[in-house]
């Protein structure tokens, strides 16, 4: 049975480095999961402006052995608790758990984790935003026919300058408030 989507539709937000902070190192704990200033409001005003809000994440460090899947809960516990208390709501989660060299089908730029949140919507992806900071997170969103954003914030500031031709327009924001400011207002 597909998952009921929100009046406005779905918007799908990369993690690290669009939610939370990112680090070379890996998030592996949830006292390192620490929100980017505003990523939370900016999430809960998504949610009250109709949005349903999903996060699609490549978490080699599972595969790594750097945490395992007890931390990876627990640090996305506190991504619900904090958004639901600013008033909205992550709707789901996807991760890939694999690494690099694994050659799966989930890890961002292949696009295996906006498949299987376009499969339990029920929904296509054409044209829905998906947010991100790295060129993989843009890739997989050209490779679904979605909408590929790109925040500054993480890698997104490299990012910005090195952008292919091939994925044409990409919207480019600060941060995640300003593209929910910018969501909301259409």
């Amino acid at each position: 049975m597909p998952g009921q989507l929100a009046e406005k539709g779905l918007v799908i937000l990369d993690r690290d480095g669009v939610i939370n902070q990112d680090s070379r190192e890996f998030v592996k704990s949830v006292d390192e999961w620490l929100p980017l200033a505003g990523s939370i409001a900016a999430i809960a005003e998504l949610s009250a402006a109709g949005y349903t809000v999903a996060v699609a994440s490549n978490q080699s460090g599972l595969a790594r052995g750097l945490f395992d899947k007890a931390s990876l809960l627990a640090m996305h516990q506190k991504l619900h608790d904090l958004v639901s208390v600013a008033g909205g709501r992550v709707d789901r989660v996807v991760v890939c758990p694999h690494g690099p060299e694994d050659g799966c089908d989930c890890r961002k730029p292949k696009p295996g984790l906006l498949l299987e949140l376009a499969r339990h919507y029920g929904a296509s992806l054409e044209d829905v935003p998906i947010i991100g900071d790295s060129l993989r997170d843009l890739q997989a969103a050209a490779a679904v026919g979605a909408q590929p954003i790109l925040v500054r914030t993480g890698n997104g500031a490299s990012t910005a300058e090195q952008l292919p031709p091939e994925l044409g327009d990409v919207e480019v924001y600060d941060d995640l408030a300003a593209v929910a400011a910018q969501l909301v207002a259409r």
